[in-house]
Protein backbone atom coordinates (compact mmCIF):
# COMPACT_ATOMS: atom_id res chain seq x y z
CA UNK A 1 0.00 0.00 0.00
CA UNK A 2 2.81 2.27 0.45
CA UNK A 3 4.98 1.71 -2.67
CA UNK A 4 4.07 4.42 -4.09
CA UNK A 5 5.29 6.69 -1.72
CA UNK A 6 8.98 7.34 -1.46
CA UNK A 7 9.96 7.74 2.06
CA UNK A 8 6.90 5.46 3.68
CA UNK A 9 7.61 2.58 1.53
CA UNK A 10 11.65 2.89 2.96
CA UNK A 11 10.36 3.75 6.69
CA UNK A 12 7.73 0.64 6.70
CA UNK A 13 9.91 -2.05 4.92
CA UNK A 14 10.70 -3.65 8.08
CA UNK A 15 6.97 -3.62 9.61
CA UNK A 16 5.90 -5.10 6.62
CA UNK A 17 8.36 -8.23 6.72
CA UNK A 18 7.95 -8.43 10.33
CA UNK A 19 4.68 -6.47 11.86
CA UNK A 20 4.03 -8.12 15.12
CA UNK A 21 8.37 -7.01 15.87
CA UNK A 22 7.74 -4.46 18.84
CA UNK A 23 8.35 -1.10 18.45
CA UNK A 24 7.36 -0.07 22.30
CA UNK A 25 8.79 -1.70 24.94
CA UNK A 26 7.31 -0.79 28.44
CA UNK A 27 9.20 -1.19 32.28
CA UNK A 28 9.23 -4.51 32.38
CA UNK A 29 10.84 -5.20 28.62
CA UNK A 30 7.69 -5.68 26.83
CA UNK A 31 5.95 -4.65 23.97
CA UNK A 32 2.83 -2.61 23.96
CA UNK A 33 3.16 -1.26 20.53
CA UNK A 34 4.22 -3.72 17.43
CA UNK A 35 5.93 -2.62 14.06
CA UNK A 36 2.25 -3.21 12.45
CA UNK A 37 0.12 -1.50 15.55
CA UNK A 38 2.18 1.98 14.88
CA UNK A 39 1.87 1.73 11.10
CA UNK A 40 -1.88 1.12 11.54
CA UNK A 41 -2.16 4.11 13.75
CA UNK A 42 -0.12 6.39 10.87
CA UNK A 43 -2.89 4.98 8.37
CA UNK A 44 -5.49 6.62 10.58
CA UNK A 45 -4.33 9.58 11.11
CA UNK A 46 -3.40 9.74 7.43
CA UNK A 47 -7.27 9.27 6.73
CA UNK A 48 -8.26 11.92 9.13
CA UNK A 49 -5.83 14.37 7.45
CA UNK A 50 -7.71 13.66 4.67
CA UNK A 51 -11.12 13.91 5.67
CA UNK A 52 -10.07 17.45 7.44
CA UNK A 53 -9.33 18.48 3.65
CA UNK A 54 -5.10 18.38 3.66
CA UNK A 55 -4.35 17.64 0.33
CA UNK A 56 -0.46 16.83 -0.98
CA UNK A 57 1.90 19.23 -0.53
CA UNK A 58 -0.50 21.10 2.60
CA UNK A 59 2.02 21.98 5.75
CA UNK A 60 0.47 20.11 8.87
CA UNK A 61 2.34 22.30 11.63
CA UNK A 62 2.24 20.34 15.11
CA UNK A 63 3.48 22.01 18.85
CA UNK A 64 2.66 19.36 21.17
CA UNK A 65 4.09 17.34 23.84
CA UNK A 66 6.14 14.00 22.91
CA UNK A 67 4.00 11.05 22.25
CA UNK A 68 3.22 8.28 20.51
CA UNK A 69 0.29 9.63 18.74
CA UNK A 70 2.56 13.04 17.35
CA UNK A 71 4.59 10.09 15.89
CA UNK A 72 2.02 8.89 14.45
CA UNK A 73 0.88 11.73 12.96
CA UNK A 74 4.11 12.41 11.79
CA UNK A 75 4.09 9.26 9.94
CA UNK A 76 0.74 9.70 8.76
CA UNK A 77 1.50 13.31 7.45
CA UNK A 78 3.73 11.34 5.21
CA UNK A 79 1.20 8.88 3.91
CA UNK A 80 -0.91 11.28 3.12
CA UNK A 81 1.09 13.20 1.09
CA UNK A 82 1.57 16.42 3.55
CA UNK A 83 4.66 18.08 4.71
CA UNK A 84 5.23 17.81 8.39
CA UNK A 85 6.20 20.82 10.48
CA UNK A 86 6.99 20.22 14.27
CA UNK A 87 7.51 23.35 16.32
CA UNK A 88 9.62 23.45 19.61
CA UNK A 89 7.17 23.15 22.37
CA UNK A 90 8.99 26.31 24.15
CA UNK A 91 7.80 28.37 21.79
CA UNK A 92 5.65 31.17 23.23
CA UNK A 93 2.61 32.43 20.91
CA UNK A 94 4.63 35.30 19.33
CA UNK A 95 6.97 33.40 17.93
CA UNK A 96 4.21 30.44 17.13
CA UNK A 97 2.66 33.43 15.25
CA UNK A 98 5.56 34.03 12.79
CA UNK A 99 5.99 30.13 11.86
CA UNK A 100 2.13 29.49 11.27
CA UNK A 101 2.26 33.22 8.93
CA UNK A 102 5.49 32.37 7.21
CA UNK A 103 4.87 28.12 6.59
CA UNK A 104 0.87 28.59 6.52
CA UNK A 105 -0.37 25.49 7.31
CA UNK A 106 -3.65 23.28 6.41
CA UNK A 107 -3.87 22.05 10.04
CA UNK A 108 -1.67 23.07 13.20
CA UNK A 109 -2.12 20.79 16.08
CA UNK A 110 -1.65 22.04 19.86
CA UNK A 111 -1.47 21.07 23.39
CA UNK A 112 -4.58 21.52 24.41
CA UNK A 113 -3.75 23.33 27.60
CA UNK A 114 -2.75 26.06 25.52
CA UNK A 115 -5.52 25.91 22.67
CA UNK A 116 -7.29 29.84 24.23
CA UNK A 117 -3.81 30.99 24.12
CA UNK A 118 -3.20 29.51 20.24
CA UNK A 119 -6.44 29.70 18.64
CA UNK A 120 -5.97 33.63 17.95
CA UNK A 121 -2.97 32.62 16.32
CA UNK A 122 -3.93 30.28 14.05
CA UNK A 123 -6.70 32.24 13.18
CA UNK A 124 -4.85 35.21 12.07
CA UNK A 125 -2.42 32.79 10.06
CA UNK A 126 -5.39 31.73 8.21
CA UNK A 127 -5.28 28.06 9.95
CA UNK A 128 -8.17 26.15 8.28
CA UNK A 129 -8.30 23.79 11.12
CA UNK A 130 -6.93 24.13 14.61
CA UNK A 131 -6.90 20.70 16.37
CA UNK A 132 -5.27 19.67 19.68
CA UNK A 133 -3.43 16.84 20.70
CA UNK A 134 -2.45 15.80 24.42
CA UNK A 135 -0.65 12.77 25.87
CA UNK A 136 -3.56 11.04 26.43
CA UNK A 137 -6.48 13.25 24.93
CA UNK A 138 -6.85 16.15 22.13
CA UNK A 139 -8.95 16.52 19.32
CA UNK A 140 -6.69 15.02 16.98
CA UNK A 141 -6.59 11.23 19.22
CA UNK A 142 -11.17 11.25 18.77
CA UNK A 143 -11.03 12.08 15.09
CA UNK A 144 -8.19 9.21 14.49
CA UNK A 145 -9.46 6.86 16.33
CA UNK A 146 -13.19 7.34 13.98
CA UNK A 147 -10.87 6.05 11.13
CA UNK A 148 -9.84 2.70 10.25
CA UNK A 149 -6.76 1.29 9.26
CA UNK A 150 -5.99 0.15 5.08
CA UNK A 151 -4.91 3.55 4.13
CA UNK A 152 -3.28 3.49 0.91
CA UNK A 153 -0.48 6.29 0.71
CA UNK A 154 -0.54 9.32 -1.57
CA UNK A 155 2.09 8.99 -4.07
CA UNK A 156 5.05 10.72 -3.55
CA UNK A 157 7.77 11.41 -5.22
CA UNK A 158 11.92 11.37 -4.08
CA UNK A 159 12.34 14.97 -4.39
CA UNK A 160 8.42 16.15 -3.09
CA UNK A 161 8.98 17.85 -0.21
CA UNK A 162 8.26 15.76 3.44
CA UNK A 163 8.91 18.28 6.54
CA UNK A 164 10.43 21.83 6.71
CA UNK A 165 12.16 22.25 9.97
CA UNK A 166 12.88 25.86 10.88
CA UNK A 167 16.56 26.80 11.69
CA UNK A 168 17.45 30.05 13.69
CA UNK A 169 20.68 31.99 12.22
CA UNK A 170 22.89 34.62 13.87
CA UNK A 171 20.24 37.21 12.37
CA UNK A 172 17.41 38.17 10.73
CA UNK A 173 14.59 35.85 10.62
CA UNK A 174 14.21 32.10 11.12
CA UNK A 175 14.55 29.67 7.75
CA UNK A 176 12.43 27.09 7.10
CA UNK A 177 14.66 24.01 5.60
CA UNK A 178 12.58 22.14 3.50
CA UNK A 179 13.43 18.27 3.52
CA UNK A 180 12.34 16.36 0.61
CA UNK A 181 11.61 12.12 0.88
CA UNK A 182 15.13 11.33 -0.78
CA UNK A 183 16.82 13.35 1.98
CA UNK A 184 15.36 12.04 4.75
CA UNK A 185 15.54 8.66 3.51
CA UNK A 186 19.04 8.74 2.11
CA UNK A 187 20.07 9.90 5.92
CA UNK A 188 18.78 7.10 7.98
CA UNK A 189 19.70 4.40 5.54
CA UNK A 190 23.31 5.58 5.82
CA UNK A 191 23.05 6.07 9.49
CA UNK A 192 20.92 2.55 10.11
CA UNK A 193 24.08 0.89 7.91
CA UNK A 194 27.13 3.42 9.48
CA UNK A 195 26.18 2.55 13.18
CA UNK A 196 25.12 -1.04 12.59
CA UNK A 197 21.01 -1.04 14.18
CA UNK A 198 19.65 -4.65 13.67
CA UNK A 199 15.91 -5.55 14.75
CA UNK A 200 17.54 -7.07 17.70
CA UNK A 201 18.44 -3.38 19.38
CA UNK A 202 16.41 -1.43 22.02
CA UNK A 203 16.87 2.60 21.19
CA UNK A 204 16.42 4.92 24.76
CA UNK A 205 14.43 7.21 22.85
CA UNK A 206 14.33 10.12 25.38
CA UNK A 207 15.07 13.42 22.77
CA UNK A 208 12.39 15.64 21.71
CA UNK A 209 10.73 15.08 18.35
CA UNK A 210 10.75 18.24 16.82
CA UNK A 211 14.25 18.62 15.53
CA UNK A 212 16.04 16.12 13.36
CA UNK A 213 18.05 14.22 16.07
CA UNK A 214 15.14 12.66 17.35
CA UNK A 215 12.42 12.57 14.82
CA UNK A 216 14.99 12.36 11.67
CA UNK A 217 17.54 10.39 13.41
CA UNK A 218 16.41 8.39 16.35
CA UNK A 219 13.22 7.34 15.22
CA UNK A 220 13.44 6.44 11.72
CA UNK A 221 16.46 4.17 12.58
CA UNK A 222 13.85 2.73 14.75
CA UNK A 223 11.60 2.26 12.05
CA UNK A 224 14.15 1.20 9.46
CA UNK A 225 16.05 -1.66 11.76
CA UNK A 226 12.99 -2.91 12.82
CA UNK A 227 14.56 -2.10 16.41
CA UNK A 228 12.37 -1.47 19.60
CA UNK A 229 12.84 1.86 21.81
CA UNK A 230 12.12 2.44 24.82
CA UNK A 231 10.59 5.74 24.65
CA UNK A 232 10.40 8.45 27.07
CA UNK A 233 8.52 11.90 27.01
CA UNK A 234 11.33 14.14 28.16
CA UNK A 235 15.46 13.04 29.50
CA UNK A 236 15.13 12.06 33.41
CA UNK A 237 18.97 10.50 33.78
CA UNK A 238 17.46 7.90 36.62
CA UNK A 239 15.09 6.67 34.39
CA UNK A 240 17.79 6.28 31.18
CA UNK A 241 20.19 4.76 33.95
CA UNK A 242 16.87 2.31 34.94
CA UNK A 243 16.30 1.61 31.28
CA UNK A 244 19.92 0.60 30.20
CA UNK A 245 19.84 -2.91 31.45
CA UNK A 246 17.66 -3.62 28.94
CA UNK A 247 18.61 -1.31 25.75
CA UNK A 248 21.53 -1.26 23.83
CA UNK A 249 21.75 2.29 22.62
CA UNK A 250 21.60 5.74 23.74
CA UNK A 251 21.28 9.07 21.50
CA UNK A 252 21.61 12.19 23.13
CA UNK A 253 22.95 15.87 23.45
CA UNK A 254 26.24 16.48 25.72
CA UNK A 255 23.76 17.88 28.76
CA UNK A 256 22.54 14.06 28.70
CA UNK A 257 25.89 12.54 29.51
CA UNK A 258 27.08 15.30 31.84
CA UNK A 259 23.79 14.47 33.92
CA UNK A 260 24.19 10.69 33.86
CA UNK A 261 27.69 11.14 34.99
CA UNK A 262 26.64 12.30 38.43
CA UNK A 263 24.68 9.10 38.87
CA UNK A 264 25.54 6.10 40.93
CA UNK A 265 26.03 2.65 39.43
CA UNK A 266 26.46 4.20 35.54
CA UNK A 267 29.57 1.90 35.15
CA UNK A 268 27.43 -0.97 36.00
CA UNK A 269 24.47 -0.29 34.03
CA UNK A 270 25.74 0.87 31.06
CA UNK A 271 27.53 -2.84 30.48
CA UNK A 272 24.38 -3.79 28.00
CA UNK A 273 25.29 -1.06 26.31
CA UNK A 274 26.89 -1.15 22.48
CA UNK A 275 26.62 2.41 21.51
CA UNK A 276 25.90 6.08 23.00
CA UNK A 277 25.88 8.76 20.25
CA UNK A 278 26.30 12.47 20.82
CA UNK A 279 25.38 15.34 19.01
CA UNK A 280 23.64 18.77 18.68
CA UNK A 281 26.24 20.33 20.16
CA UNK A 282 30.08 20.02 20.38
CA UNK A 283 30.85 17.37 23.35
CA UNK A 284 33.46 18.35 26.01
CA UNK A 285 37.20 16.20 25.70
CA UNK A 286 36.48 16.38 29.39
CA UNK A 287 33.23 14.36 29.22
CA UNK A 288 34.25 11.95 26.75
CA UNK A 289 37.14 11.34 28.78
CA UNK A 290 35.30 10.89 31.73
CA UNK A 291 32.48 8.76 30.08
CA UNK A 292 35.11 5.87 28.84
CA UNK A 293 36.86 5.74 32.27
CA UNK A 294 33.24 4.99 34.25
CA UNK A 295 31.36 3.05 31.80
CA UNK A 296 34.51 1.14 29.05
CA UNK A 297 32.31 2.88 26.34
CA UNK A 298 33.55 5.89 23.81
CA UNK A 299 30.95 8.10 22.93
CA UNK A 300 30.18 8.28 19.05
CA UNK A 301 30.05 12.34 18.55
CA UNK A 302 28.74 13.20 15.03
CA UNK A 303 27.64 16.60 13.06
CA UNK A 304 25.00 17.18 11.50
CA UNK A 305 22.71 20.39 11.06
CA UNK A 306 18.97 21.06 10.38
CA UNK A 307 19.49 21.76 7.05
CA UNK A 308 21.64 18.41 6.35
CA UNK A 309 20.56 15.93 8.46
CA UNK A 310 23.94 14.28 9.67
CA UNK A 311 26.79 14.50 7.33
CA UNK A 312 30.38 13.42 9.58
CA UNK A 313 30.35 10.51 11.88
CA UNK A 314 32.86 9.22 14.34
CA UNK A 315 33.44 5.47 13.17
CA UNK A 316 31.26 2.51 14.67
CA UNK A 317 34.48 0.06 14.55
CA UNK A 318 37.81 2.14 14.84
CA UNK A 319 39.08 5.06 17.30
CA UNK A 320 36.15 7.69 18.09
CA UNK A 321 38.46 11.01 18.39
CA UNK A 322 37.73 13.09 21.05
CA UNK A 323 37.34 16.52 20.00
CA UNK A 324 36.09 15.49 16.33
CA UNK A 325 33.04 14.44 14.50
CA UNK A 326 34.44 11.84 12.59
CA UNK A 327 34.67 11.17 9.16
CA UNK A 328 31.65 12.30 6.04
CA UNK A 329 29.02 9.80 5.89
CA UNK A 330 29.16 7.76 2.90
CA UNK A 331 27.41 9.55 0.56
CA UNK A 332 28.29 12.85 1.42
CA UNK A 333 31.21 14.71 0.29
CA UNK A 334 33.01 17.44 2.85
CA UNK A 335 35.54 20.01 2.00
CA UNK A 336 37.00 22.82 4.31
CA UNK A 337 36.73 26.10 1.71
CA UNK A 338 37.61 30.00 1.74
CA UNK A 339 35.62 32.66 1.62
CA UNK A 340 35.92 32.26 -1.87
CA UNK A 341 35.03 28.82 -2.16
CA UNK A 342 37.90 27.07 -3.14
CA UNK A 343 39.49 24.32 -1.14
CA UNK A 344 42.11 24.62 1.34
CA UNK A 345 44.41 21.82 2.13
CA UNK A 346 44.07 19.33 4.93
CA UNK A 347 45.20 21.15 8.29
CA UNK A 348 43.80 24.63 7.26
CA UNK A 349 40.86 25.96 8.70
CA UNK A 350 38.07 27.18 6.83
CA UNK A 351 34.17 27.25 6.06
CA UNK A 352 32.63 23.90 5.92
CA UNK A 353 30.63 23.14 2.60
CA UNK A 354 28.59 19.36 1.68
CA UNK A 355 27.75 17.85 -0.73
CA UNK A 356 24.93 14.93 -1.02
CA UNK A 357 21.59 13.41 -0.96
CA UNK A 358 20.75 14.44 2.68
CA UNK A 359 20.97 17.71 1.91
CA UNK A 360 17.92 20.08 2.18
CA UNK A 361 16.34 21.70 -1.01
CA UNK A 362 16.27 25.06 -0.12
CA UNK A 363 14.47 27.61 2.28
CA UNK A 364 10.74 27.99 2.28
CA UNK A 365 10.09 30.99 0.39
CA UNK A 366 13.32 32.46 0.60
CA UNK A 367 15.26 31.99 -2.66
CA UNK A 368 17.84 34.76 -2.29
CA UNK A 369 18.61 33.00 1.18
CA UNK A 370 18.71 29.59 -0.67
CA UNK A 371 21.02 31.07 -3.21
CA UNK A 372 23.48 32.57 -0.66
CA UNK A 373 23.62 29.06 0.90
CA UNK A 374 23.63 26.68 -1.36
CA UNK A 375 25.48 26.62 -4.44
CA UNK A 376 24.38 25.87 -7.78
CA UNK A 377 26.69 22.69 -8.31
CA UNK A 378 24.71 21.39 -4.74
CA UNK A 379 27.23 22.24 -2.53
CA UNK A 380 26.34 23.80 0.87
CA UNK A 381 28.11 26.05 2.81
CA UNK A 382 26.87 25.15 6.34
CA UNK A 383 28.87 28.59 8.08
CA UNK A 384 30.64 26.30 10.14
CA UNK A 385 34.16 26.70 10.70
CA UNK A 386 36.23 23.33 10.68
CA UNK A 387 39.49 21.61 10.06
CA UNK A 388 40.52 18.51 8.62
CA UNK A 389 43.80 16.60 10.39
CA UNK A 390 45.96 14.46 8.78
CA UNK A 391 44.03 10.97 9.01
CA UNK A 392 40.87 12.61 7.66
CA UNK A 393 39.09 13.40 10.95
CA UNK A 394 37.02 16.45 11.00
CA UNK A 395 37.30 19.37 13.55
CA UNK A 396 35.05 21.51 14.17
CA UNK A 397 36.90 25.05 15.65
CA UNK A 398 33.71 27.78 15.56
CA UNK A 399 30.56 28.54 14.34
CA UNK A 400 30.11 31.18 11.72
CA UNK A 401 28.96 34.27 12.91
CA UNK A 402 27.81 33.77 16.72
CA UNK A 403 25.45 31.41 16.94
CA UNK A 404 25.04 29.69 20.48
CA UNK A 405 24.30 26.14 20.77
CA UNK A 406 22.74 25.52 24.50
CA UNK A 407 21.66 22.11 25.28
CA UNK A 408 21.32 21.55 21.64
CA UNK A 409 19.02 24.08 20.93
CA UNK A 410 20.11 26.69 18.57
CA UNK A 411 19.40 30.19 19.63
CA UNK A 412 20.72 33.24 17.38
CA UNK A 413 21.89 36.88 19.39
CA UNK A 414 19.97 39.40 17.37
CA UNK A 415 16.26 37.97 18.81
CA UNK A 416 17.51 37.86 22.25
CA UNK A 417 19.31 41.23 22.15
CA UNK A 418 16.33 42.81 20.60
CA UNK A 419 14.33 41.71 23.78
CA UNK A 420 17.01 42.41 26.39
CA UNK A 421 17.23 45.82 24.81
CA UNK A 422 13.46 46.30 24.74
CA UNK A 423 14.08 46.58 28.77
CA UNK A 424 13.28 49.08 30.83
CA UNK A 425 16.78 50.31 32.00
CA UNK A 426 18.80 48.90 29.41
CA UNK A 427 20.51 50.91 26.62
CA UNK A 428 21.95 48.41 24.97
CA UNK A 429 23.11 44.59 24.79
CA UNK A 430 25.18 41.75 23.29
CA UNK A 431 24.48 38.24 23.61
CA UNK A 432 27.13 35.47 23.42
CA UNK A 433 27.77 32.10 24.64
CA UNK A 434 30.38 30.56 26.56
CA UNK A 435 31.24 27.43 27.82
CA UNK A 436 28.23 25.43 30.28
CA UNK A 437 29.28 22.09 31.86
CA UNK A 438 25.80 21.22 31.44
CA UNK A 439 24.29 23.02 28.20
CA UNK A 440 27.49 23.14 26.39
CA UNK A 441 26.69 26.94 25.89
CA UNK A 442 25.62 29.28 28.31
CA UNK A 443 23.78 32.22 26.68
CA UNK A 444 24.91 35.46 28.29
CA UNK A 445 23.44 39.20 28.07
CA UNK A 446 26.40 41.77 28.38
CA UNK A 447 24.12 44.66 29.20
CA UNK A 448 24.85 48.15 29.07
CA UNK A 449 22.07 49.99 31.70
CA UNK A 450 20.82 53.31 31.71
CA UNK A 451 22.14 56.01 34.00
CA UNK A 452 20.32 55.14 37.21
CA UNK A 453 18.48 51.98 36.14
CA UNK A 454 18.38 48.08 38.77
CA UNK A 455 21.45 46.36 38.01
CA UNK A 456 19.63 43.56 39.01
CA UNK A 457 19.61 39.79 37.23
CA UNK A 458 15.67 38.87 38.57
CA UNK A 459 14.39 42.00 37.25
CA UNK A 460 15.99 41.75 33.72
CA UNK A 461 15.10 37.86 33.95
CA UNK A 462 11.45 38.48 34.59
CA UNK A 463 11.13 41.07 31.85
CA UNK A 464 11.71 38.25 29.49
CA UNK A 465 9.76 35.79 30.79
CA UNK A 466 7.00 35.16 28.18
CA UNK A 467 8.85 37.13 25.05
CA UNK A 468 11.46 34.21 24.68
CA UNK A 469 11.63 30.30 25.18
CA UNK A 470 13.40 29.28 27.98
CA UNK A 471 16.66 27.78 26.36
CA UNK A 472 16.73 31.36 24.81
CA UNK A 473 16.19 33.47 28.25
CA UNK A 474 20.16 34.23 29.27
CA UNK A 475 21.55 32.59 32.16
CA UNK A 476 23.72 34.98 33.08
CA UNK A 477 23.41 38.87 32.86
CA UNK A 478 26.68 40.90 32.96
CA UNK A 479 26.85 44.56 33.82
CA UNK A 480 28.82 46.86 31.88
CA UNK A 481 30.02 50.58 31.33
CA UNK A 482 30.48 50.43 27.71
CA UNK A 483 30.62 47.35 25.18
CA UNK A 484 33.71 46.48 23.45
CA UNK A 485 33.90 47.61 19.53
CA UNK A 486 36.94 47.68 16.83
CA UNK A 487 37.60 51.02 14.81
CA UNK A 488 34.47 50.76 12.61
CA UNK A 489 32.18 50.54 15.74
CA UNK A 490 31.72 46.83 15.87
CA UNK A 491 30.50 44.95 18.89
CA UNK A 492 33.85 42.56 19.15
CA UNK A 493 32.12 39.44 20.40
CA UNK A 494 35.30 37.30 20.23
CA UNK A 495 36.96 39.65 22.93
CA UNK A 496 33.67 39.25 25.25
CA UNK A 497 33.43 35.46 24.82
CA UNK A 498 37.19 34.87 26.03
CA UNK A 499 36.66 37.60 29.27
CA UNK A 500 33.84 35.79 30.17
CA UNK A 501 34.83 31.87 29.35
CA UNK A 502 35.29 30.82 33.07
CA UNK A 503 31.64 32.81 34.13
CA UNK A 504 29.86 28.89 34.30
CA UNK A 505 32.89 27.12 36.27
Amino acid sequence: MYEMNYLAARLAAAAEVRPEAPFLLNAENKATLSHGDIWKGAERMAATLVRLGVRPGDRVAVQADKSIAMLELYLGAVLAGAVFLPLNTAYVAGEVAYFLGDARPHLFVCDPARLDELKPVADAAGVAHLLTLGADSGTLRDAQASEIPGFHAVARLADDLAAILYTSGTTGRSKGAMLSHRALASNSETLRHYWQFTAQDVLIHALPIYHTHGLFVATNITLLAGASCVFMRKFNAKDVLAAMSRATALMGVPTFYVRLLHEEGLGEAAKNMRLFVSGSAPLLTETHDEWRKTTGHAILERYGMTETNMNTSNPYEGERRPGTVGFPLPGVELKVCDQAGDTLPDGEIGVLEVRGANLFSGYWQMPEKTAEELRENGWFITGDLGTIDPDGYVHIVGRGKDLIISGGFNVYPKEVEEAVDALPGVLESAVIGVPHSDFGEGVVAVVVPLPGADESQASLAAGLEGQLAKFKQPKRFVFVKELPRNSMGKVQKKQMREEYVGLFT
